[in-house]
């Protein structure tokens, strides 16, 4: 199965080295070539050193042939019109997006779009850690 991950920071290439350990045909795109030394030196998928809202760079990625796509830049507007061109353009059942501002990610969720929002998951995992951390404290006493 192909999948392109779009944006080889920390998260992509992370996503992108986790799909291709599964057996996935996987191809990472970013503007710069040096996010190239993130996907280490086994790396055996393919890398397009392009912007992903470049329709020619999706095409060499190999897009046209993808059942999925992580979209994972570090802008959240460039990640919302790279997944948009993504599902209505190219027609990719599975993109999944990274949205950094809780809100916004929050609002594309509601019209359809699966969204990741680190942020979110963040400030729920360290309230849930003050909640449990404050209960084992009161019952200690």
């Amino acid at each position: 199965m192909k999948a392109v991950v779009i944006g080889c920071g920390r998260v992509g290439s992370a996503v992108a080295k986790n799909l291709l350990a599964e057996g996935w045909d996987v191809t990472v795109v970013d503007e710069n070539e040096d996010a190239l030394l993130r996907l280490g030196p086994d790396w055996r998928g393919g890398f397009v050193l392009g912007h992903g809202m470049d329709t020619g760079v999706l095409e060499e990625a190999g897009i046209g042939d993808a059942v999925a796509a992580v979209v994972s830049t570090t802008g959240d507007n460039t990640n919302l019109v790279i997944a948009q061109v993504l599902r209505q353009r190219y027609e990719i059942d599975t993109v999944v997006v990274r949205i950094l501002d809780p809100a916004r990610a929050a609002f594309y969720a509601e019209r359809g779009m699966h969204t990741i929002c680190p942020t979110q998951t963040a400030i729920s995992e360290l309230v849930a850690a003050v909640r449990t951390s404050r209960r084992a404290s009161s019952e200690a006493v």
